[in-house]
């Protein structure tokens, strides 16, 4: 008798966890086809310079209304930042470039580009004060203080009909954009390229003109990507979806308050805001955009590798695979039903956006 009523029980037990098992596997699948985030915390390295979205979407609490908690996670440069998301130390990369994120895949690292940051970064071409510019033409057999991997430059000049730009102009490399300033009050170079947080003590020199910016020579360049491991995207596509929405929402408030994105971005990275304001008040050369940029990343994947600036293994490698369009796609038609009320002029800007710069 025992040993049927020890047989039944098991039988019981056997039964139940079968059920909380399918139970428990139904519910993560519905939890998926909800939408429901996969992922809470995010690990994020946005520079020193830091992300105004960003900044805009903690101030406000989109990221808690969408139920993320940001961990601000700091690297001392861009190769550091791309080291850190490699190793899997932090999620998501925002403010490294473009060609940092497309060389470290080039060199077989699984990431994808999924969002942006800035479109055109505000970095001017300077020169001794009193040079004339006639355009871009007027670098060719120049001197430049300019890292060659600055595809927006190299491009520019093959577009001219120099098939090797490195040849062209002369390119030379200082540690830093303060050192490259230096070279031109010197006189060791003809230019330099800065950097966006130059802005503010390049236009109160004396001794130097802007000749014009990068975006003056290649619009929509594509100045900083946000990207992540693949394995991340794949796995937390919702999270994925999430984080673009609460973006969406906070470039949608930062293009109608830009005079207090400059406070709130100032007060977060710890500057002035005399120096914020320097760049990010210039609206025709600083440009902030969640977009992909598809079609500016793979102009700039060509570039760099027709100028020697990517491994060889990328050209086993085809880049698109590699930017993922779909979930920032979706993720604008989730926003626009969820925030359009709020700024429809915003979402309907942004959908043609995407459908110049991601749609081939």
């Amino acid at each position: 008798m025992k040993k049927k009523i020890i047989a039944l029980i098991t039988s019981m037990y056997m039964l139940f966890s079968l059920v909380g098992c399918q139970q428990s596997k139904t519910d993560d699948t519905a939890k998926k086809e909800d939408g429901a985030i996969e992922v809470s915390n995010i690990r994020w390295n946005s520079g020193t310079s830091g992300n105004v979205l960003l900044t805009i979407a903690e101030e406000k609490g989109y990221f808690k209304e969408a139920g993320i908690t940001i961990e601000n996670v700091q690297a001392n440069a861009n190769a550091d930042a791309m080291t850190m998301l490699a190793t899997g130390k932090v999620d998501i990369v925002s403010n490294s470039g473009t060609s940092n994120p497309l060389q470290q895949i080039a060199s077989g690292v699984d990431l994808t580009i999924f969002g942006g940051h800035m479109v055109t970064g505000a970095m001017p071409i300077i020169a001794k004060s009193g040079t004339k510019w006639n355009g871009v033409q007027d670098l060719v057999g120049k001197k430049i203080a300019c890292n060659p991997s600055y595809f927006a430059i190299t491009g520019a000049v093959k577009d001219l009909g120099y098939d090797n730009p490195l040849d062209a102009v002369e390119f030379v490399s200082y540690t830093d954009y303060n050192d490259a300033l230096a070279a031109v009050v010197r006189g060791e170079v003809d230019y330099a390229l800065m950097g966006t947080g130059q802005n503010s003590i390049v236009k109160s020199m004396d001794d130097v003109d802007i000749m014009c910016y990068q975006s003056d020579i290649m619009p929509n360049y594509s100045c900083c990507r946000m990207e992540a491991q693949t394995d991340f995207v794949e796995k937390n596509p919702n999270t994925i979806k999430a984080i673009i929405k609460v973006l969406l929402r906070a470039q949608a408030y930062y293009e109608g308050h830009k005079d207090e994105a400059v406070k709130l971005h100032a007060a977060k990275i710890g500057a002035e805001e005399d120096y914020v304001a320097a760049y990010m008040l210039d609206d025709e050369h600083y440009q902030v955009s969640v977009d992909p940029l598809k079609n500016s990343v793979v102009r700039a994947w060509n570039i760099l590798d027709e100028t020697g600036f990517l491994d060889e293994k990328a050209k086993n490698i085809k880049i698109e695979e590699h930017i993922n369009t779909t979930l920032y796609e979706e993720a604008l038609k989730e926003a626009t039903a969820q925030y359009g009320s709020e700024n429809p002029d915003f979402y309907k800007k942004m959908q043609t956006f995407f459908n110049e710069n991601d749609v081939q």
